[in-house]
């Protein structure tokens, strides 16, 4: 690997840890001040991302790398562009956009550590779904960094609350994902409000033609960097596929969770009502856990976050959206509760675990009748999944018997039972029952009536790499049914960007589907506003999520589109003034008279 400035194009082929290791971070020419932040943390070699960009930026070279999750891409911008940074200055100097609040939450988090050095830096997150004042008090104090959604930027420019006249970096983190939310237009928007000379650092997993045009029109003589892993998922997580019908899913999350060895988990579901229902059972079953989902507020949100990081809390139901971005090094579990969308969100849901050098475990929970999806799922990881069965009854038992012993020990040695003692000789005496007796009802009731034993659950036998004999199971040959091939599944091959399930376009036609309403929005086609304009900006500025916003109806001065019924105000209030296609929403009830 090379880091001289007169390689314009580079590609690596290997694991990031095993590229960089004879480098150090004093190799790189940080500033002094970054390089003890950077020692402070305890990180001493750079991965192959880091060790490849870092010199280029700090030349001030344009710069478009092709990295997957995972490779350290946010220290390769940040620590170069906080080593060139001169603090004091009124009007931002660096603009960081990333499609997701958590997103732009962890990367000026990152800011905040390497740049904990430096004297005077301000650094200030601007998303959606957080309250304005802090925001425009912070801008009008002055800010070194932004770091935002596209959404919400477009709308303090509008505003004229965000000022670019002084930008001399932008950063476009994770840009494929902010063009699959819809975003394209407002990154474009937002590269024209920037002044001409600026270093650019455009990031991405993937390289769609969307994506090379924009760099094709505004990068200037760019190095081209590419991280190719040799799979797609981090080599230090075991995958592992559940074959199990949908009635017992939670009863099989309970039981791994009661087996495996965990630190911190995360399930994932598809809807933010599942990842309540789910906690709610899990803590029912005496697991802490909570939900963590757009409609909690920003702040609960964080809180939740904060307890997992600091062990408060073990497990967190999450949607996607919620957990985009989310960085905590102690998850040793990931659970698919649920299918995710598409190989990009099961990608980044299982990259949740394995970090910093750690291992993991990922589960995926199919039903029998997503038994083809397990290709699927292998070809966009390009790794083997194994497939496990149920955990048996008896290997729960003994772990039950084991724990139970375990407590009486721990309470026998370390707990002061005299008082319980003396009680138990009396009711044994006055009651001329056995001492035995007594100390089985007493474990009977201090289970409150759970039986301590659990028997085999009844799940219909399958294969082992779930087919039957020729037949196929790729994606565009059959549905999950087994039935007819189906008319609405992409053709050709499977890429990671493409869904797992093919939907028709969405038309509102009729009274809205059961627990939604119809809602008008004031961008129509006359604006050159797309459906996945509109879908990404909603799901990102408010936290809904893409399978909850029903179908959409773009019409030449509106658009009307099925949203849940339930929707808080405030959540209505964030949606009227977010931004689409150069307009606010405005969003109201529609009227069909």
């Amino acid at each position: 690997m090379s880091t001289t400035l007169e390689n314009t194009t580079s590609t690596i082929e290997a694991p990031a840890e095993e590229i960089a290791t004879a480098l150090v971070f004093s190799d790189l020419g940080l500033s002094s001040q970054v390089e003890l932040a950077v020692q402070m943390t305890g990180y001493v070699h750079p991965t192959a991302v880091q060790a490849e960009i870092i010199p280029h930026v700090l030349q001030g070279r344009d710069v478009l790398a092709q990295s997957q999750t995972g490779t350290g891409k946010t220290a390769a911008f940040a620590l170069p562009i906080l080593s060139k940074l001169e603090t004091g200055k009124r009007l931002p100097q660096v603009l960081v956009l990333t499609p997701t609040r958590e997103l732009a939450l962890q990367v000026s988090q990152a800011f905040e550590t390497y740049g904990a050095c430096i004297p005077k830096l301000r650094i200030l997150a601007i998303y959606g779904g957080a309250d304005y004042q802090p925001q425009l008090r912070s801008l009008r104090n002055g800010v070194d960094i932004v770091v935002g959604t596209p959404g919400r930027v477009i709308d303090h420019l509008n505003r004229g609350t965000l000022v670019l006249d002084g930008l001399t970096c932008l950063v476009l983190d994770e840009a494929d994902e902010m063009l699959n939310m819809g975003f394209q237009e407002e990154v474009e928007q937002i590269l024209s409000k920037t002044p001409e000379k600026k270093q650019i650092a455009l990031f991405s997993a993937t390289m769609p033609d969307p994506i090379r045009r924009i760099a094709d029109q505004h990068l200037v003589d760019p190095v081209t960097v590419t991280i190719r892993k040799k799979s797609l998922t981090n080599d230090s997580i075991v995958q592992r596929c559940v074959f199990v019908p949908e009635r017992d899913k939670m009863e099989l999350l309970t039981r791994l969770l009661e087996l495996e060895e965990t630190d911190g988990v995360i399930v994932f579901t598809k809807t933010k009502e599942s990842t309540v229902r789910v906690a709610d059972l899990l803590a029912k079953n005496g697991i802490s856990a909570a939900a963590l989902n757009g409609d909690l507020p920003q702040l609960r949100r964080q809180r939740t976050v904060d307890q997992l990081k600091s062990g408060q809390l073990d497990v967190v139901v999450a949607t996607d959206v919620a957990a985009r971005g989310l960085d905590v090094q102690r998850i040793s579990h990931v659970f698919n509760y649920d299918l995710p969308h598409d190989g990009e969100a099961y990608v980044h849901r299982i990259g949740r675990t394995g970090r910093a050098g750690r291992t993991g475990v990922a589960y995926i929970f199919l039903t029998p009748i997503q038994r083809g999806k397990l290709r699927l799922i292998e070809k966009v990881t390009k790794q083997a999944i194994e497939v496990v069965d149920v955990p048996a009854a008896k290997n729960i038992n003994l772990k039950r018997i084991e724990s139970f012993k375990n407590d009486l020990k721990n309470t026998i040695t370390s707990e002061d039972i005299s008082a319980y003692h003396k009680l138990i000789t009396e009711f044994a005496f006055e009651t001329d029952t056995d001492l035995l007796t007594i100390a089985a009802a007493l474990a009977h009731q201090a289970r409150r009536g759970q039986p301590l034993f659990v028997r085999d659950m009844k799940v219909e036998p399958i294969s082992s790499r779930g087919d039957k004999p020729g037949r196929s199971r790729d994606f565009d040959s059959r549905d999950d049914r087994g039935g007819r091939p189906r008319r609405d599944r992409p053709e050709g091959k499977f890429e990671r960007g493409e869904r797992f399930e093919g939907k028709r376009p969405r038309k509102v036609g009729g009274k809205p589907g059961a627990g939604k309403q119809r809602f008008q929005i004031a961008v129509g086609s006359q604006d050159g506003v797309r459906p996945g304009n509109i879908v990404g900006a909603i799901a990102n500025e408010s936290g809904i999520a893409g399978s909850d916003i029903g179908p959409i109806e773009i019409r030449p001065n509106f658009t009307l589109i099925d949203l849940p019924a339930d929707l808080p105000q405030s959540v209505i209030q964030i949606l009227r003034r977010t931004w689409v296609a150069g307009k606010q929403l405005k969003i109201r009830p529609f009227d069909p008279r």
